[in-house]
């Protein structure tokens, strides 16, 4: 059996583990269609002085869209994912990040993400395929 058919979840994920002491302990709430999280970035996730590291971004995008997945009871793993970084996002400034899946087919599910300011300003947006993990 590959290593890949054994997900499991042991709460470590950088992301979302509660048991992960340098991890981002991202929570979820379901909001129509979409899955939503709101993430304040701290200094110590700063890329240039000020604003938050963009491979961070890309984390909370890809973790929505995981998470859309997850929520329907869908093991999968990330096989692709773009992501179009807008504007920059403030360090110390909220940013709500949200995801859904767009399609699916046997093996591949689209989704979707968007990280917006308090203002309602696209920072960023992502589109991914998830692939689903074979038993």
């Amino acid at each position: 059996m590959s290593e890949i058919s054994k997900l499991n979840d042991d709460n470590g994920c950088f992301a979302c583990g509660i048991s992960n002491p340098i991890g981002l302990h991202l929570e979820f709430e379901q909001e129509g269609e979409e899955y939503v999280t709101y993430f304040l970035p701290a200094k110590e996730f700063q890329g240039w002085k000020d604003i938050t590291h963009g491979g961070i971004i890309c984390t909370v995008l890809d973790e929505v869209m995981a998470r859309a997945v997850y929520e329907q009871g869908i093991k999968a793993v990330t096989g692709e994912m773009t992501v179009r970084l807008k504007r920059p996002a403030t360090i110390g400034v909220r940013m709500r990040v949200a995801g859904k899946i767009e399609s699916e087919s046997h093996r591949v599910i689209n989704c979707s993400a968007r990280a917006t300011d308090d203002s309602g300003n696209v920072i960023a947006e992502a589109t991914g395929k998830m692939v689903r993990v074979r038993k």
